[in-house]
């Protein structure tokens, strides 16, 4: 008897789940699979493993952009400005609305600007890598391409940039942590997520 009364509580778990995911994509049409999250986070690795698995396009917007702008995310800082990139990446947010079979990997700071979640979410399912400020700062210390993290306390810029973006990060439809997490168990996660946000098929 306590057997089964465990069996129907985890069957109304898995109905409570599926009827909150359902709510989450109602009238959306999910095409591609958006990764946000802070530097750092394992959006690039945990993205290429879930499109391969996925049989999907992989795009990371920093790599697009730098393609695009023909220098390194650093020089368009330096030479032209945060706020020339921010504009970049307004640009290929919008153009990624027509893409489909895409896992895309965001720059950290893309969904704190107006409009770029809201983009997201017409065509992805949008999944936030989350990670603590002291994981982060061990594995992207050795990088010299973070411009915002020339800093001579870069602990301390971590926690301030992640604390103002964290409610941005909060909008996405699933957070997942990845502290003490390889990217191929992270990247499972995903894509469960992703297949469990798909309308199910009559």
């Amino acid at each position: 008897m306590e057997h089964r009364g465990r069996a129907l509580a985890k069957l109304r778990a898995i109905y409570r789940f599926v009827r909150y995911l359902l709510g989450m994509t109602a009238g959306r049409l999910i095409r591609n699979l958006a990764l946000i999250g802070f530097m750092g986070t394992g959006k690039s690795s945990v993205g290429r493993l879930a499109a391969d698995a996925l049989g999907f396009t992989f795009l990371d917007t920093d790599r697009v952009i730098e393609a695009r702008a023909g220098m390194p995310i650093t020089e368009i800082f330096a030479q032209q400005g945060e706020p020339a990139f921010r504009d970049w990446e307004r640009r290929i947010v919008a153009e990624l609305e027509q893409r489909e079979n895409t896992v895309i990997a965001t720059g950290g700071g893309l969904p704190a600007i107006e409009g770029n979640l809201a983009s997201l979410k017409r065509h992805a399912i949008v999944i936030c890598l989350w990670a603590t400020p002291e994981i982060i700062l061990e594995r992207v210390a050795a990088h010299t391409h973070r411009p915002l993290l020339n800093d001579p306390d870069p602990l301390a810029k971590i926690r301030k940039l992640l604390a103002a973006r964290e409610p941005f990060y909060r909008e996405a439809d699933v957070l997942i942590s990845t502290d003490r997490r390889s990217p191929r168990d992270v990247a499972t996660h995903v894509i469960h997520q992703f297949h469990a946000a798909l309308p199910v098929q009559p």
